[in-house]
């Protein structure tokens, strides 16, 4: 069989939860499956195929990344690809797809953040997202998702038959692994100059609710003198303008810190050497820095909202997200208390088992196999 895959997102410069879920589950499928070939087509260049079987074939089109680009590259240059070769299946992991061919269509769509908050993304990302979303959801044979409560949105708001649609999940990448003390002072003095340091990872963008965990944190050092820091490791998206709004009139700014983007090995240790995760979205289709901060026996702050319960069970101290008062008295609990962070550390060694990147990628596969049937 030959599967040819929108692989755009592997060849992108910033991580993120779609680079990631494409990366863990096209690697292991490829290599799993070394009986068929992969036709992965990618619009710059690819530096990343030496870590693929000798059975992916790389094919590049232009770029695409302005949603100027984005009709052309899937109704005009992926059809002529899978035409040219031969394709008997298309696999597209960031939930687009090409309504100008017939050959049938795999389609992840990891969330529908941009139908409840439409103004957090550029006009021209909102109005495509919306406009075409609906009729890419409607063109896949078969759609994987990666929670439940994605999947639910599915239906209720694209009316996708549910029988249509299989929930995933996603994993941890390897690496994330708890760090022995003597470890954890050293990523301290380092990063912070020896303080302890809550942490957020992820992207700067609307959804994720950087502007309400800053208050936070300035409530938090207000009501327990410490000189605790807040890390905040991730790259600029849209809209980040409030952050800095926000930034330049907290009293304690000096102790936020920015450490940009960072390689997986350094991310981990940060991790390892946090007092705990405080992943606060205001909308999550899944949320993998959870699972990361359970492979890392950290505590785990998380929102009650969207996805989040579903990806934490019993195993984080949910909060409100729209509540800085909420959030940082779980930041003080989470700091006073040392029996609430072994407690959650335990219960995020067992609920991290639930999930991993061998069964997102098995469940991805059946979707393939019964897109060809």
């Amino acid at each position: 069989m030959r599967i040819a895959v929108n692989a755009r997102m592997l060849s992108q410069w910033t991580p993120g939860g779609i680079v990631t879920y494409s990366y863990e589950t096209l690697r292991r499928i490829t290599d799993q499956h070394p009986e068929h070939t992969f036709i992965f087509i990618v619009d710059r260049p690819f530096p990343g195929k030496c870590h693929f079987p000798d059975n992916v074939a790389e094919v590049r089109t232009f770029p695409s990344f302005h949603p100027i680009l984005w009709y052309p590259w899937f109704e005009v240059a992926v059809p002529k690809i899978l035409k040219k070769h031969k394709a008997d299946l298309f696999l597209s992991t960031d939930g687009f797809t090409s309504l100008y061919t017939n050959v049938p269509a795999v389609v992840v769509m990891h969330d529908l953040n941009f139908c409840y908050y439409p103004k957090d993304l550029p006009v021209l990302h909102s109005r495509y997202f919306n406009y075409f979303f609906p009729k890419y959801s409607e063109k896949a044979k078969v759609l994987a998702t990666v929670s439940e409560h994605s999947k639910k949105d599915l239906v209720n708001l694209y009316h996708q038959q549910s029988q249509k649609i299989t929930v995933t999940y996603c994993g941890c990448s390897e690496g994330f692994r708890p760090l022995q003390e003597i470890e954890k002072e050293k990523v301290r003095q380092g990063l912070t100059g020896g303080a302890q340091y809550f942490l957020y990872i992820g992207s700067f963008h609307p959804r994720k609710n950087l502007v309400r965990l800053i208050e936070a944190f300035e409530k938090f050092r207000e009501d327990i003198p410490s000189k605790t820091k807040l890390v905040l490791a991730g790259h600029t998206m849209f809209k980040t303008a409030d952050i800095s709004q926000t930034l330049n009139r907290m009293k304690h700014k000096k102790d936020i810190l920015f450490t940009g983007i960072v390689s997986q090995e350094k991310l981990a240790k940060i991790y390892g050497g946090a007092l705990a995760l405080v992943f606060v979205s205001s909308f999550e289709g899944f949320g993998i820095p959870i699972l990361e901060a359970m492979n890392c026996d950290l505590p785990v702050i998380a929102s009650d909202r969207t996805a989040m319960p579903e990806v934490c069970g019993d195993a984080a101290y949910l909060v409100d997200p729209f509540s800085v008062d909420a959030i940082a008295g779980a930041m003080k609990a989470i700091f006073l208390d040392e029996t609430l962070r072994s407690t959650l550390v335990e219960r995020g060694r067992k609920r991290k088992g639930h999930f991993s990147w061998d069964r997102t990628a098995d469940l991805l596969w059946e979707c393939m196999e019964r897109a060809m049937v």
